[in-house]
């Protein structure tokens, strides 16, 4: 894993020749033109060629062997760790917890911070663009705490309510828990803003950063947050490898959230105690090849320069606004402007449901999401059962949005829609 002096310069045709996913063809003649990088991201070679190496060349446990591979994987191991630190900014590296995902993430601060600080009465404070695996673990608690959950609404044009979240968070409010950026729509949350509303009022606050980590710089210091969740898949990374950080002094006062071996310190038929922290919360053998990977990824995308990573999608998404807004009989779902979402479009298709314009533009080699994006509470807002979503990363082009328009004008015709 090299450290980057310095992005290079933003180059994507460069970009597309690391991804060989990209070359494929879905079905004979037909490329693939790969939309959906807000489920998942593809994976350059670069990170393979990691994951790879790691298998190949010093796999064994970590922690726990003084022989030469265990070392080995554990150094690369805590290598990451710093990596991925210096990454979002965060000032020790101990405050970096490797988890599954960001909802691991989420119920591992439910569980190991809410059910030992939080009692009947205590306010959460959501938002309806909320992904559903930050609305769950709060109504678990809810229903077995009897914590208060209440939630910013969301404006027609996407965007939150902020004159709302203003009352909303107030002295009863121990924790406000917020996305970064909403999957289902690419609404940008000014979650600064809101963070100053609950400084004001003590409450700690949670950032679901799993679309904006990808996408944009990401600083956790300035941000002035508690508790900071993304995940790997997202970002270039494989499945299965997510971060939680947070300071490392309220790591130390949360209680523990699954037990087993590495989380311990001394264990005895009586009673256990915990291992320092992040240790504390990365029980049993970790996913020691993805955190590996993970960290290739950071370094991919430091090589490029977040700040370059969002302005290559924020033109990608003006791009699409202006040419799917052409498009008869379509609806845009967000904000308008470009400039406060990331990139994602969410649109509907006059006539047509949002599964079938998903598998006509399937057709055309177009991969895009369809349905509720675990996001219900967004859709019942919209009063739509669904959306299509096109959402963009480093190695997309406006070729390829001039395919997804193609595609959907296509879908138009077939379904014998608005006349394009």
């Amino acid at each position: 894993m090299n450290q980057s002096n310095g992005p290079r310069p933003f180059d994507v045709e460069a970009i597309r020749r690391d991804f060989p996913i990209l070359k494929r063809e879905v079905r004979p003649g037909v490329p693939l033109v790969y939309l959906d990088n807000a489920a998942t991201s593809q994976k350059p070679v670069q990170v393979l060629a990691e994951i790879t190496r790691f298998y190949r060349d010093h796999n064994a446990n970590i922690h726990r062997g003084v022989h030469t591979l265990s070392m080995e994987a554990t150094e690369l191991y805590e290598n990451a760790r710093q990596t991925v630190a210096t990454f979002i900014n965060a000032p020790d590296p101990r405050g970096i917890v490797f988890t599954r995902n960001v909802t691991e993430s989420i119920n591992l601060v439910a569980h190991g911070w809410a059910r030992k600080y939080l009692h009947e009465g205590d306010e959460v404070v959501l938002t309806e663009i909320e992904h559903h695996s930050n609305i769950v673990p709060w109504q678990i608690l809810r229903d077995e705490r009897g914590i208060v959950l209440k939630f910013i609404p969301m404006l027609p044009d996407g965007t939150l309510d902020l004159d709302y979240a203003r009352t909303a968070i107030g002295p009863r409010t121990k924790l406000v828990s917020v996305t970064a950026m909403s999957n289902a729509l690419g609404t940008i949350v000014p979650v600064a803003d809101i963070v100053a509303m609950a400084k004001e009022h003590g409450a700690k606050v949670l950032v679901d950063a799993a679309q904006q980590v990808p996408h944009m710089p990401s600083d956790v210091q300035a941000l002035g947050c508690d508790f900071f969740a993304f995940t790997g898949h997202k970002m270039l990374a494989p499945f299965g490898i997510g971060v939680l950080w947070a300071p490392v002094e309220l790591l130390d006062a949360m209680g523990p959230f699954l037990g087993g071996g590495d989380m311990i310190l001394t264990v005895t038929l009586e009673q256990s105690t915990w291992n320092e922290v992040p240790h504390k919360f990365e029980a049993g053998t970790p996913n020691v090849g993805g955190v590996v990977a993970l960290a290739a990824a950071v370094d991919y995308l430091s090589s490029l320069g977040m700040e370059a990573v969002r302005a290559h999608e924020r033109e990608l998404v003006d791009y699409a606004l202006r040419r799917l807004g052409d498009v008869p009989g379509v609806t845009i779902f967000g904000p308008p402007d470009a400039d406060q979402r990331g990139g994602v479009v969410s649109f509907d298709l006059e006539g047509v449901h949002p599964h079938d314009v998903g598998q006509v533009l399937d057709s055309r080699g177009v991969a895009v999401r369809t349905g509720h994006h675990c996001a219900q509470p967004v859709m019942a807002a919209l009063n739509v059962p669904a959306t299509a979503r096109a959402s963009f990363y480093i190695y997309n082009t406006t070729d390829e949005v001039d395919a997804l328009v193609a595609a959907v004008e296509e879908t138009s015709r077939y379904f014998g829609g608005v006349s394009v």
